[in-house]
This record gives structure tokens, sequence and C-alpha cells, in this order.
């Protein structure tokens, strides 16, 4: 059963959850959206149409985004204040990230991604295809985005991440919707997951959306199910120095999560922030005297060894987990981390339980994206 559910995770061309216009949930209505998990939208439908509400799912009293989805071809009789009416299914987007990207991808739609910003990362080779022959153009970085390209391919909405300092303002000039994706923001790997339904609405393929979460929710909560019981946890320090400060996900993150899924305890018990922390090496140190494995996903331009790591601070080689070499790591130029994991927490679960409690999972499990460093 076990190897049956691994098997499946690398697979993400699946797709419900069923719900009725009021939330609950029904046994036959696939192609309507309720999340379940993800905090930073909610879905309502309505005489006036679809209508959905974003906000940030760590300060909900930040700035919040309102649209009225409407049929494609049509114009809504009645548009409630405060809501931008968007007409559905899009046919051309533009993606600022590599997590909004995995949605598309998980989904097959890339047909609809007009533009994307950095392909540093960039592993999927029909995305590769496509920019090559100029189906899909670059946009430029954040910050210093190309106006003229943008407003040449069309979109019918730019998907931005609101929160960041990605030079958004200067887009509110071109007179195209921007939409903002907020999965970046959810505190559970399912909540982040779960904004493949929010692209499945924008898509019009809400059933596929749907299935599809369902087949990652079911993957990852019987993978859970398997240290919920474990007497062991070991605690897990993330991250590295840059400029000087150690920048960590808060002890009710998303990391912090998916360690604790996994049989694991995060080196912040008792913090209660969802989004990050800067702390010096001190603080870090002080923190991490008992902790076991250390997890680090970076862009290592070689082979990122204890050495290599060492060289970069002397004082890494004082933390408990390089001593035990217990360093969890990811090279993002040989895999696609972002591109695929949003989409993908199940299989980001089972490589760290492989880690934690191997002997939970089969004896021939092949990581995907966590391995320990030699």
């Amino acid at each position: 059963m076990l190897s049956a559910f691994i098997l499946l995770a690398v697979s993400c061309k699946n797709g419900g959850t069923k719900t009725t216009a009021s939330g609950t949930d029904t046994p036959d209505r696939a192609g309507l959206i309720a999340p379940r998990h993800a905090e930073g939208f909610r879905v309502r439908y309505t005489d006036a149409g679809c209508l959905v509400d974003i906000q940030d799912p760590q300060r909900g009293e930040k700035e919040s985004f309102h649209f009225l989805l409407v049929p494609r071809g049509t114009k809504p009789a009645q548009v409630p204040a405060g809501y931008t009416p968007l007409e559905v299914p899009v046919e051309r987007v533009v993606c600022m990230t590599s997590l909004q990207l995995s949605n598309f991808i998980c989904l097959d739609e890339l047909d609809r991604v007009a533009g994307v910003t950095s392909t540093r990362h960039l592993f999927n080779p029909d995305m590769k295809e496509r920019l090559a022959d100029g189906r899909t153009r670059m946009i430029g970085i954040e910050g210093n985005f190309d106006s003229e390209v943008i407003l040449a391919l069309d979109p019918d909405v730019i998907l931005i991440s609101p929160f960041k300092r990605g030079g958004y303002e200067a887009l509110r000039g071109v007179d195209i919707p921007l939409v903002p994706h907020l999965g970046y923001q959810e505190a559970t790997p399912l909540g982040q997951a779960e904004w493949i339904k929010f692209v499945g609405l924008l898509c019009g393929e809400e059933e596929k959306a749907n299935r599809i979460f369902d087949e990652i929710e079911a993957r990852y909560n019987a993978l859970k199910a398997l240290t919920a019981n474990v007497a062991e946890r070991p605690v897990v320090l993330s991250g590295e120095l840059h400029g000087g400060n150690w920048y960590v996900g808060g002890g009710r993150s998303f990391l912090a999560q998916i360690f604790r899924d996994a049989g694991g305890e995060y080196f912040l018990p008792d913090d209660t922030n969802a989004g990050g922390l800067n702390l010096d090496f001190e603080t870090v140190y002080s923190q991490t005297a008992n902790a076991q494995y250390w997890r680090i996903v970076n862009s290592y331009n070689g082979t990122f060894s204890y050495d290599a790591l060492q060289a970069e601070d002397a004082r890494y080689a004082d933390l408990n987990a390089f001593k035990n070499k217990g360093v969890i790591y990811c090279n993002m130029r040989e895999k696609p981390f972002y591109e695929s994991m949003p989409v993908q927490p199940d299989v980001v679960l089972a490589d760290l339980i492989h880690i934690f409690h191997p002997e939970l999972l089969p004896a021939d499990y092949q990581p995907v994206f966590y391995e320990l460093l030699p």
C-alpha cells in the first residue's frame, strides 16, 4: 500500500473536492472549489458569479483582493462592491514565480503561460521549448520588468506576489489585472499545494485541480500517519548565513510543519511566527545544541561537501549536525525544487521520513529532492 503511494507521488497529471455553493462538502459537485487547508483564498458561488477573496494567510489585516469570475465573453449583470470582474478561463497569463508555474505544469496548462520571469532554475522541458521558440517570453526580473514586452504579450492576468519586494508597483500602469498568488505565504505544505485549485479556477479546470489535490492530500496524509507514534523525533535546523544573518522559517512555518509531519522537531519549538526570522549565528548556535539534522537548499556551483560548507564559514563546523554528518541537502542546479516541490509536498515528506525514520519506508526508496550530504 505504502509503495503505491510513493510511486504515485512523482506524478502530477491527474487531478477534487466536491462542494456546494455554501461551502459544504457533497459527493457529486466535483467542479466546485472549496479550500480545506489554504488560508489565503476563499471561494463563494453566488447569483452574481464566482467570488474569490484573497488575503495574506499570515496577516489577515493586510490588504485583501477581490475578484468576480465570469465566463469568458460575458458581462456580469452586477458586480458586487469592491470586486474586479475577471473573465475565465484565462487564455494568456504571466507567471512571476516558480511556485505559480508549478501549478500550470501540474495541471498541464502551459499553453496559457505567455510570460515568465527568471528561468535560472527552470527544468521543465516543455517550458524550455516554449521559451526557445517564442511561445513564452521572458519579461525581465523582479524589480526590472519590461513593460513593453508585457504589453506585447497582451496577457489576461499577471500573477503577482504582492507582499514581496518585486517591483510590482511599476506594473500597475499597464492596465492588466494583477492577481495575487499567495501560496508562498501558506504555513502548511497542503495549504501551499492547494493553490492549484486557485489556478484551476482561472483555467476553467476546477474538476482536474480538485482531483489532483485530493490525490496529493491522500498520499501526504498516508505518509504522515506513519510517523504519528514514533518515539524519537530528531531536532532539525534549517538555512545558512547570508550577509551576517541566518534567515530561518518561524516555529509555525511551512518548514516547521513538514519537519513535524516527517517525525522530527523544528529547532525553534516555542516560536509562534509563521513567516521568516533573521537570527545571528550565536542565537542559532545556542538553539541547536541537540539538533541532529541541518537542512540546506542552495544552488552551489560544483560538488557541495562538508569542506565546502566549512569554507563558507568556519563556525559551521561547531554545529552538532555538522559534526555528526547530518546535513540534509538539495542543490537547485540539479533538482527542480521550487518548480516541483509546491505541488509535491508528499514527495518532500517521503524524502524527510527516509532520512529521519528510514525503517518506515521501503528499503529501496530513492530520494527525489533531499538526501544526506555524503
